[in-house]
């Protein structure tokens, strides 16, 4: 579930549809993103203040180690990071930071670290630089194990593994000749697979002007589908372990990500780093830079400022009726019609209780996704004791 702010409401909604179905929440597998922290730096996309949004993340942390064993509780995102204009080296050491902050937390609650690790998971972008984006998964790799070992001490070998998703970088795709983003993407997906990505999402050619069509969608599948099954690159561990330029390249990024450790740490941390707008002011200056890049012509985009063409053929896109809203709102006033209006407020009630006495919310929270309290509903009981987050000015 690619959702951050009301991640936990989501997941309590999926483990209510899963009782109603006679499934256990321990029986329940699955990755929620649950990233609040790159929300802040990049995305923007929040409900509450920093400190009350990471008190949530810790109270899933708990409450699945308990009640979801199988469950990945977040999916620690580098994509949204340098989709909004990180270079490389940024997104892998802020994107570690991140994950670093959220470990701190659940320690600080208490937890065991092992209790927890092994559920986090990680997210990453791949971009066009092939070597680079092999450089940084494998950089990343090293850099968590050592930190959770060292820094952490986490004791069992699966809190030291960096699980993690790739995804082709959408940022890279042009409007323009929309054909050579098949090539872009192919290439950026064999770089995830030697880098070691343990999935993949591979971006259709028509999603810098649509929603993909279900052709386009076909096409990217059978890209990852050649790679599998075709390529031979799946059956070989690190295949490029031993290349004088990668390792040069792998170590290169590592103390980059150190060095920005450091930097992150000189300004207070990752909460401190965003409520100043460090981090924000960092991303900004790398988006800026390589806009200016492409503009004068040092870096070159196929098919935008060199190689262009007068005839680019228009590619079909997707258009989607408006249908689906008018019937969810009939969908929400029959549900509100039909439940139980009294057990709504006295959960709703409970859950701010929680939130007001320090107590996890989790628990009150999935009795309110029981009694079909919205979303919404959810969101505003909390909003009433942790406030709502509004960006202060950075720049």
């Amino acid at each position: 579930m690619t959702i951050n702010g009301p991640a936990a409401m989501l997941v309590c909604f999926y483990v209510a549809a899963a009782e109603k179905q006679g499934v256990s929440s321990e029986k329940l597998r699955g990755t929620v993103q649950n990233d609040i922290l790159k929300e802040y730096m990049a995305q923007h996309a929040w409900v509450y203040p920093v400190e009350p949004a990471l008190r949530i993340i810790v109270d899933m942390f708990e409450w699945c180690a308990t009640h979801a064993p199988l469950w990945n509780t977040i999916s620690i995102s580098g994509y949204h990071i340098r989709e909004a204009g990180a270079t490389a080296a940024q997104e892998l050491a802020f994107t570690l930071a991140n994950g670093f902050t959220y470990v701190e937390r659940g320690v600080a609650r208490g937890l065991d670290v092992d209790a927890f690790a092994p559920r986090l998971s990680f997210f990453w972008d791949i971009h066009n630089d092939f070597f680079e984006e092999i450089a940084k998964l494998r950089a990343a790799r090293r850099i968590w194990a050592r930190h959770m070992r060292e820094r952490f001490g986490a004791r069992q070998p699966r809190s030291w593994m960096m699980r993690f998703h790739s995804q082709t970088a959408g940022v890279t795709l042009t409007a323009q000749q929309p054909m050579n983003n098949v090539v872009r993407v192919a290439y950026q997906a064999l770089a995830a697979v030697l880098g070691g990505t343990q999935s993949l999402h591979t971006n259709s050619l028509d999603e810098t002007l649509a929603l993909p069509t279900e052709e386009a969608v076909r096409l990217a599948l059978r890209t990852q589908q050649i790679i599998a099954h075709e390529s031979g690159v799946p059956e070989v561990i690190d295949p490029l372990g031993g290349s004088y330029y990668l390792e040069s390249l792998t170590d290169q990024l590592e103390r980059e990500a150190e060095a920005l450790f450091a930097e992150i740490q000189s300004v207070g941390g990752v909460v401190k780093g965003i409520e100043d707008g460090w981090f924000q002011r960092q991303i900004a200056r790398s988006a800026e830079e390589s806009q200016r890049e492409v503009e004068t012509g040092r870096r070159v985009i196929v098919g935008v400022n060199e190689f262009t063409s007068t005839d680019d053929h228009p590619v079909e896109v997707l258009r989607i009726s408006n249908d689906a809203e008018a019937s969810q709102r009939r969908r929400l006033a029959r549900l509100r019609a039909e439940r139980d209006t009294a057990l709504v407020a006295q959960r709703l009630e409970a859950l701010r209780q929680a939130a007001l006495n320090d107590r996890n919310v989790i628990a009150p929270m999935l009795d309110c996704a029981r009694a079909y309290c919205t979303l919404y509903e959810i969101r505003h009981a909390l909003e009433t004791v942790f406030g709502a987050y509004r960006e202060p000015v950075f720049f």
